[in-house]
């Protein structure tokens, strides 16, 4: 079982950017932070990662009401903010899946 990076920051260009509230990105964090856990445990098989990514972002959809709320929204930067979370995941325990379709539920 291979643990996850410990010195990556997830998120790190959400947090850096103030448009987006911390408390909600940590929300985001938590979602990311499911999968590592899961995949920490050692699952190799690519459908139920796929799935597991699929939970996340379906759960990364529901989250942009509140973001309206509080005066952003998941757009370009949290975009490519996820996606490069999402990259560096799927290198760091070297899955053939590519980005796009690992984070290809989202409607953001």
């Amino acid at each position: 079982m291979k643990k996850f990076d410990e010195n990556y920051k997830l998120l790190e260009d959400m947090y850096r950017d103030e448009y987006f509230p911390d408390f909600l990105v940590d929300k985001i964090k938590a979602l990311v932070q499911d999968v590592i856990l899961f995949l920490e445990a050692g699952e190799r098989e690519l459908e139920k990662i796929q799935e597991k990514f699929d939970e996340m972002t379906l759960a990364i959809n529901d989250l942009q009401d509140e973001f309206e709320e509080n005066d952003s929204e998941i757009e370009t930067a949290a975009r490519e903010s996820i996606g490069e979370t999402v990259a560096y995941i799927l290198r760091w325990f070297d899955l053939d899946i590519d980005v796009e379709d690992a984070i290809g539920e989202r409607d953001w």
